[in-house]
């Protein structure tokens, strides 16, 4: 019977602690390909008898997994690390920081609520040495600064958090027996993708699976595609004017990249169902195309999570698997990557809070996460042969290979925008409303939030 591992490890002695532990950690401390000798360096730090409470969005298995990470803190510095997850974070972060009630950390499902807490100076700002940390030890680290970086009270900026578990999106599903079947090769380019997308049409193959239905939340996967291709089409910094609406949406390059969407879902030819059958697709029913005999789609550009919805008993990797959506060769733009994750912050500082911190830097605090289950760091001195399964390795490639990453811009917007009249926006788009009008639309419902 499985019971919390925290719990079980209660105060742990800093010379009995790992003894008393070691049956609770998911692997044992000296055994694996992993990095022990950044558990053995967080032994400097003696917390005997501090408690370290984490607050976090996780329930259920996740909560188990995390608990198991914090575990080994637990373990090499003595701490009683207590975590607590809730389905309504957001909104009890704040009440409890408004009530001098805190938790040590926070973990941040979006780095948009951090900003607003850091600026009401609720959160411990880390400093530029964290900030030097990151660029130098985080693929794309320059990225991850400026997505960490927010004003505090005193107007000035600072890093506020460390991310911690990273999601990717900018992937593209295919199944290769069917890619050999045709002969295709994986496109290395957006050039190269759309004339793929030409070759296959001419073979008399549908290329794409697009479905934009999600009940209340319809829309949002067409975001997903609008965001990927603003960072294909525009520096990253113009990517961060248009999230802060410093640019409207009605500017040409935004526009451009909705009709960059459109050049994939908006042609007949390109989509399973025809264009107008995009919106009305049930986005977890959309990857089913693949499997259909003959396939009704070859390919179907979604984040990590879609498998849940592949057929039961598919295999990825073997079934189907998944490359890169491309950037541009002739825009050298690099390799960027869309995506989201958590950023873990400091709510209440302490001693216990900041050893937390310097946790979370450490290869073997993601690796022990790495080799269970849905985890992914952009880390550079982490063994990568760690992670459980080919999947996430090769998912974690591509965190390793970005020159930019991005969070999710809608996530990061207003909600009455982001998620509001930018999703009910792409489906109007998606269903032939031209890129422009739907653009001015969304920017009316922006500046009405004024």
């Amino acid at each position: 019977m499985k019971r919390s591992l925290l719990a079980a490890a209660g105060v742990l002695a800093l010379s009995a602690g790992l003894a008393q532990a070691e049956g609770d950690l998911a692997f044992p401390v000296g055994e694996g390909d992993f990095n022990w000798e950044s558990f053995e360096a967080l032994k400097a730090t003696d917390l005997s008898g501090e408690q370290v409470t984490v607050f976090g969005p996780w329930l259920g298995p996740d909560q188990e997994v995390v608990e198991k990470v914090l575990a080994y803190f637990a373990a090499a510095t003595g701490a009683d690390v207590r975590y607590t997850g809730s389905d309504s974070f957001e909104q009890q972060i704040v009440v409890d920081a408004e009530a001098g009630s805190a938790p040590n950390v926070a973990v941040f499902p979006q780095p948009g609520l951090v900003s607003d807490m850091a600026a009401r100076g609720f959160i411990a700002p880390l400093g530029s040495e964290t900030a030097d940390w990151v660029r130098e030890n985080y693929a794309a680290g320059d990225s991850w600064v400026d997505l960490s970086t927010f004003k505090g009270p005193d107007g000035n900026d600072d890093v506020f958090g460390l991310f911690y578990k990273v999601d990717v999106k900018s992937l593209v599903w295919y199944v290769p027996e069917t890619f050999e079947d045709f002969g295709y090769d994986i496109p290395q380019s957006m050039e190269e993708l759309k004339a793929l997308t030409d070759q296959m049409v001419a073979d008399g193959n549908t290329p794409w699976c697009i479905g934009l239905g999600s009940g209340g939340a319809t829309g949002w996967p067409a975001t997903d595609w609008v965001e990927d291709m603003m960072l294909r089409t525009q520096d990253p910094g113009v990517y961060d004017q248009w999230v802060s609406n410093e640019i409207p949406f009605t500017d040409p390059r935004v526009v451009n990249a909705i009709e960059e969407f459109g050049y994939f879902a908006r042609n007949d030819d390109y989509v399973s169902g025809g264009a107008g059958a995009v919106a009305s697709t049930d986005f977890r029913d959309s990857p089913k195309g693949l499997f259909a005999s003959p396939p009704q789609c070859l390919m179907h550009r979604q984040a990590s999570f879609i498998p849940a919805f592949f057929p039961e008993g598919t295999e990825v990797g073997l079934d189907a698997d998944f490359f890169y959506f491309p950037a541009y060769a002739e825009k050298d733009l690099g390799s960027p990557v869309l995506g989201a994750g958590t950023l873990w912050s400091i709510t209440n500082d302490s001693k216990g809070a900041r050893a937390l911190m310097e946790f979370l830097k450490s290869p073997i605090g993601h690796e022990v996460w790495m080799a269970q289950q849905g985890f992914l760091t952009p880390h550079k001195g982490v063994n990568t042969d760690i992670y459980a399964t080919d999947t996430l390795k090769k998912m974690g490639e591509i965190l390793l290979s970005a020159d930019t990453f991005r969070f999710d811009a809608s996530d990061l917007m207003p909600g009455g925008v982001g998620a509001g009249s930018f999703w009910t926006g792409m489906v109007g788009y998606a269903g032939g409303t031209p890129a422009e009008e739907v653009a001015a639309e969304i920017q009316s419902s922006w500046d009405a939030l004024k």
